[in-house]
């Protein structure tokens, strides 16, 4: 308990001052004069004076506050190697113990740069004491202890940049003479074209001293190389030298290559003897022939699709006149191009990433031979058809009639089915990339339920002996069938009434969806694939993604980088997807395989700061 006077003047300070001093001088004078009642005049000035001063008694009960230290754990990404975890640990807890003994302390601990793989910003340790401050007061602060490895990319550039004035110490986990062995990857693309190859530039690095084991070695070490669908590429490289390889892009998307370099005893981790290279492989252009028989309405829809593509090379040929048509107009008069047969199907057809036939019946244009050709084109070299079917495929001049038909996934039965209907997604077809999640579709297990999208008019009755049948028209026929032939593939529309949706009539439908997904499937764009495994990365949570026709799928097995394998057991999101996401431990490369398909990505920062140079410094 403390005991205060407190002055509260009812009178300007300044005034009281004067008001004393001219008492003062009163009795002074009355002194020198002898009057009698000097002391007693003083006194009631003296008293007035106090009066005016207006004092106050105050007790106080206080308590004093404790102190407060401040202990910051580096949890970052270098401390996680070699025996630093438990440094780390043995180092908490022998300070827990020293400073509980310390009377009138109180230890708050904070947790900093623990990896989150979001970004390259390295260990900020300084950064996370200023957030911790800003509910201490200063005058309470009694030090700041780090436990760190010696890593902090925030060191301030002088004390007085600190904020605080308050003792700094560091204890410093790892040990003296550390030897760490690490890939650089000085220059790498970001993106490719498929077919095509461009170069990485990397070097492997040495910090620290070698141990006994691994000073024998010398100067060259082995590094293997490994890129997707390939065996894996052996080099024997010398330390610190450049060195360039290819990166080749087999495929559109994401294309992987991984570099690592073999661990010798004693090294302080392996973490950073990998690096994953990631480039996005992106078609130069996809060059597409679109054959239309007799002009139509919908022969436009096809056209102005391909055309708004900037990706595709759209080469456009329609019949206005068959050879057998003779009216008698001399030829120098036509302003009508010649079609080139064998330019095109015998000489170039190699050239075209897709073949479309809209509407097109046999008129002897095209000899049987260079439809063989066509059809040798989809089975043996990978090709892609595409027919867009009106009355002439069932009639005797249908396509099917020639040698396509052992391509063709559906054979005609003579008969055009005129009723009007709305074409209705299969269930096959709600797990299909091509059909799934078409805007206005109704659910396939519910016969009643209309889709919300325009009819049609047209159905051209074919039997689907092969392939799957993703969409339904009148009279619940096929109306789309997708089918694989060999290393191609095909595709058959039974209807040429797609363009009622472009139109608009009835309300229209998602024709540009749909078609754009058909001729993309046919183009074997990986988004497109059936069966298809993709696992993406944000900072270090994994999201891994299976499509499927099947009605289940087996769990996705997960290879970390350190070489854990688990099993991850997937959750169904829509029909024919499965999706989840995990949390992983260690940024890097991680490999997924489900079956036959297999997938990468890496978690995390591509090349972190943090193990660029793990070693400790001291």
């Amino acid at each position: 308990m403390n005991w205060s006077i407190e002055f509260s003047p009812l009178v300007p300070i300044l005034a009281l001052w004067a008001a004393a001093g001219i008492a003062v001088l009163l009795f002074i004078l009355l002194i020198i004069r002898r009057n009698r009642g000097a002391f007693l005049r003083l006194a009631s000035l003296a008293a007035l004076m106090l009066a005016l001063a207006n004092p106050t008694l105050k007790q106080e009960e206080r308590e004093s506050l404790n102190n407060i230290a401040l202990v910051v754990t580096d949890e970052s990404a270098s401390q996680l190697i070699g025996g630093r975890p438990a440094q780390t640990a043995a180092i908490r807890a022998d300070l827990e113990a020293k400073l509980a003994k310390i009377p009138g302390l109180q230890v708050q601990w904070v947790s900093s740069s623990k990896p989150g793989g979001e970004s390259n910003s390295g260990t900020t340790l300084f950064a996370d004491v200023n957030k911790a401050l800003a509910n201490i007061p200063p005058d309470r602060l009694a030090g700041v202890i780090m436990i760190t490895d010696g890593q902090v990319h925030d060191v301030p550039k002088s004390a007085a940049a600190l904020g605080f004035d308050a003792p700094v110490h560091a204890l410093i986990t790892g040990a003296k003479g550390e030897f760490d062995r690490r890939i650089e990857v000085i220059k790498a693309p970001r993106y490719g074209i498929v077919g095509q190859a461009r170069e990485i530039e990397f070097a492997v690095r040495e910090s620290g001293s070698r141990s006994a084991s691994a000073s024998g070695e010398g100067d060259v070490v082995n590094i293997k190389i490994r890129r997707e669908g390939e065996g894996d590429e052996s080099r024997r490289v010398r330390i610190g030298q450049k060195v360039v390889v290819p990166y080749r892009f087999p495929h559109a998307g994401q294309n992987f290559v991984e570099i690592e370099v073999d661990q010798v005893p004693g090294e302080l981790t392996g973490a950073n003897n990998r690096v994953v290279v990631a480039a996005e492989g992106v078609r130069d252009h996809l060059r597409v022939l679109l054959v239309s028989g007799e002009p139509h309405a919908g022969e436009r829809t096809w056209r102005n699709l391909l055309k708004s593509d900037a990706a595709v090379d759209l080469v456009h040929f329609t019949i206005l006149r068959p050879p057998e048509k003779q009216d008698g107009t001399p030829t120098h008069q036509l302003s009508l191009i010649a079609f080139p047969v064998r330019e095109l199907f015998a000489e170039k057809i190699d050239q075209f990433d897709l073949i479309i036939f809209d509407r097109y019946q046999r008129r002897n244009i095209l000899p049987f031979i260079y439809l063989d050709n066509i059809a040798s084109y989809v089975e043996s070299k990978g090709g892609a058809l595409l027919v867009a079917a009106g009355e002439d495929y069932a009639s005797n001049d249908s396509l099917f009639r020639t040698p396509l038909s052992k391509v063709l996934p559906a054979s005609p039965s003579g008969r055009v089915i005129t009723d009007p209907y709305k074409p209705r997604v299969t269930e096959e077809g709600e797990r299909h990339p091509v059909t799934r999640g078409l805007s206005g579709d109704a659910p396939a297990s519910d016969p009643k339920a209309e889709p919300k999208w325009g009819r049609w008019f047209r159905t051209i009755d074919a039997r689907a002996s092969q392939g799957r049948v993703l969409m339904n028209g009148a009279e619940q026929k096929p109306l789309l069938v997708l089918d694989r032939k060999g290393k191609g593939r095909v595709a058959l529309m039974l209807s040429d009434h797609a363009w009622l949706w472009a139109r608009g009539y009835e309300g229209g439908g998602p024709h540009t969806d749909l078609l754009r997904r058909l001729s993309h499937w046919l183009m074997k764009e990986p988004d497109m694939e059936e069966e298809h495994l993709a696992a993406s990365a944000k900072g270090l949570k994994l999201t891994i993604e299976r499509r499927s026709m099947e009605q289940e799928v087996p769990p996705v097995g997960v290879t970390a980088p350190g070489g854990e394998k688990t099993e991850v057991t997937l959750e169904k999101s829509t029909p024919g997807v499965w999706r989840s996401t995990i949390d992983v431990k260690l940024p890097g490369l991680y490999k997924l395989q489900s079956g036959t398909l297999t997938a990468l990505t890496h978690a995390g920062i591509d090349d972190a700061r943090e193990m660029s140079v793990p070693n400790s410094p001291v």
